[in-house]
């Protein structure tokens, strides 16, 4: 007897087949039932896939900025201190005269090239020309300049100068 009541029970209060199953997550929505809420639909994954690929590939181009820019600022700091060891190098190892010299560095990535030349400060008249050539003294204007291959055929360079003080060698 008791199966017939569990089994007249159900019937009662149900429609007819099928059945569906009642989730504590089901609504109801008013183009009819909603069987299930949960999880992400197929055009949401890939609006988020799509997203994701954008910001990859602007990541990706950021790095690779970044590291083209690192390596040419190696380049650049590379030529300056081989630009200022040039420049420190005159009147040391060789006397202070007026002329030009050029070169290649060790591994001939780098040509360099010097100018030495008579400086007169701005605004000095003959006067006060005249009073230098009587010094025992001179100012000198140095110019280094190092150039190497860069990208596409250009070609970069880095150019110091300085002004010195020596003393007037005698003209052999």
């Amino acid at each position: 007897m008791s199966l017939r009541m569990s089994v007249s029970t159900q019937a009662v209060g149900r429609s007819s087949f099928p059945r569906q199953r009642e989730s504590a997550g089901s609504r109801s929505t008013p183009l009819g039932p909603r069987l299930h809420t949960g999880g992400f639909s197929l055009l949401e994954v890939l609006a988020a896939f799509v997203i994701l690929a954008l910001v990859g590939t602007a990541l990706s181009r950021l790095f690779s900025g970044a590291l083209g820019n690192a390596s040419l600022a190696d380049e650049y700091s590379r030529a300056t201190l081989y630009a200022e060891s040039r420049l420190a190098a005159i009147g040391v190892e060789t006397p202070l005269r007026e002329g030009s010299q050029q070169g290649t560095s060790d591994d001939g990535y780098y040509a360099w090239s010097t100018k030495i030349e008579p400086y007169s400060p701005p605004g000095t008249n003959a006067d006060m020309e005249g009073a230098a050539f009587a010094m025992p003294t001179r100012l000198w204007r140095i110019g280094v300049d190092v150039r190497w291959p860069g990208t596409a055929g250009n070609e970069r360079s880095v150019a110091l100068a300085s002004v010195r003080v020596a003393i007037k060698e005698p003209n052999p």
